[in-house]
């Protein structure tokens, strides 16, 4: 019999975590379109994750879906089969680059990032492939691969899709009723950036996860593969590009914390206008920081 596929694996244990927390015993199952968007996955997977649950015996049937008793250890996969060789090369790339490992015009090769990952080569040239696309890594003419400084124009082209997508994720959750489960999500991304204000001057290092659970949330409301694929790209530009310009960070992610609680706060009042001006003034500040960033590096050579 052949493996369950990563992403049920990975699916079902963010729906047993979900559970774990957020319910007891006696409680039906939320809605199908409330898990895809804690789980991150498509309904047809959703399904899949709910009928184990079933033959796991945490849940009466497939139709009512009522807990029966609470998720232990064993109901959990291996979280260390979790990651496919994909992923994991993504990984080792985002982290060279994060611990400034990296820098624009920086050259690998294949065989030391299929080493780091677990992979193979044929893997790691896949991914490769596929990520120049982008214009952020190149080929180089006699073998290995260089890691490309972002310019202006494409700072620009990624904003504006970015805008596309984000002002069309937040139209979608102030249509949501008040009912909706969304908004359990809605206010415990709140309170978790209320926790973090006072903190910020020193913590400030942690706002980066933080932004991409807050944006991740809501490019997962319009459940659709290719906006969540574009902001693995998103992230990877906004967030590791500041990792080459340090200066004014704790600033930078101060202000940014700011207008999250905005956003965040806007929507709660059910103020779709006032939601979508917050989330347009964030998205231009976003730019304007990173095309900020792409200017100080072109009068630094030294960077590049």
């Amino acid at each position: 019999m052949s493996k369950p596929p990563t992403i049920f694996k990975r699916t079902t244990n963010l729906l047993l975590g979900f559970i774990a927390k957020n319910m007891v015993v006696g409680d039906l199952l939320p809605s199908e379109q409330y898990m895809t968007t804690v789980c991150q996955a498509s309904r047809t997977v959703v399904r899949s994750a709910i009928a184990y649950l079933h033959t796991r015996r945490l849940i009466n049937g497939l139709t009512e879906r009522q807990l029966i008793r609470q998720p232990i250890a064993e109901d959990y996969f291996d979280v260390s089969e979790l990651e496919s060789g994909l992923e994991r090369i993504q990984q080792v790339m985002m982290e060279r680059v994060f611990q400034k490992d990296m820098q624009p015009g920086a050259e690998f090769s294949e065989v030391e990032l299929a080493r780091e990952a677990g992979t193979s080569t044929v893997s790691v040239r896949e991914f490769l492939i596929g990520f120049s696309r982008f214009g952020l890594i190149e080929k180089k003419p006699r073998g290995g691969w260089r890691l490309c400084a972002f310019d202006p124009s494409f700072a620009r082209e990624l904003a504006d899709m970015r805008q596309m997508f984000e002002i069309a994720a937040i139209e979608h959750l102030c249509s949501l009723p008040p009912s909706d489960p969304a908004y359990k999500e809605l206010e415990r991304l709140i309170a978790k950036h209320q926790r973090l204000v006072p903190k910020i001057k020193t913590r400030y290092g942690e706002f980066p996860a933080l932004d991409r659970e807050f944006h991740t949330f809501l490019i997962g409301l319009l459940n659709n593969r290719f906006a969540q694929g574009f902001y693995d790209i998103v992230s990877f530009v906004f967030h590791y590009h500041y990792q080459w310009d340090k200066s004014e960070e704790m600033e930078r992610n101060s202000y940014a914390l700011q207008e999250h609680l905005a956003i965040l706060h806007a929507v709660a009042e059910r103020n779709p206008g006032k939601a979508l001006n917050c989330m347009r003034s964030h998205l231009d500040s976003s730019r304007s920081s990173l095309l900020k960033s792409i200017r100080a590096r072109g009068q630094n050579p030294a960077q590049a």
